[in-house]
């Protein structure tokens, strides 16, 4: 089995979010801190080099497969925002319907800009897929 990549690191998030170049981009990524931080009730920790995430859990697959992921969170990337905030189990389409302008991937979100979402049904989201999560994996503090 590949190794995951995605793992848990001391990098500061402060700095990771201090170091974004675009202005606007830096700004959506200290609101969704904030944002995070109040509807998961974690700290943040950096998971890989660029992942910002909020609890975590660790998993065993039937295939054997196992490790550990974050349990939400989000990465300010270029091109867009990626919002890890749907576990892939459950079907969230009647809040994303309410969200606003986004791209859905497997088991994430992506945006442009935090401008083009409905803030309050995002941390609806958020809530949701961790409470999804939370039903399949003890999810733990970061």
């Amino acid at each position: 089995m590949p190794e995951n990549k995605t793992k848990l690191t001391e990098q500061s998030v402060d700095d990771h979010i201090a170091a974004i170049a675009q202005d606007q981009k830096r700004a959506d990524a200290v609101t969704l801190d904030a944002l995070f931080r109040e509807v998961s009730g974690y700290q943040p920790r950096m998971f890989g080099g660029s992942i910002i995430g909020y609890g975590s859990y660790s998993y065993t697959y039937d295939s054997g497969h196992s490790g550990v992921s974050i349990a939400t969170g989000f990465a300010p990337r270029k091109s867009n925002i990626v919002l890890y905030i749907m576990p892939g189990y459950a079907d969230f389409g009647a809040i994303l319907a309410r969200l606003g302008k986004h791209k859905i991937g497997k088991s994430c979100l992506y945006i442009n800009k935090l401008a083009d979402v409905d803030t309050e049904v995002l941390k609806e989201l958020i809530r949701a897929g961790l409470d999804d999560l939370a039903t399949r994996w003890p999810i733990s503090p970061t």
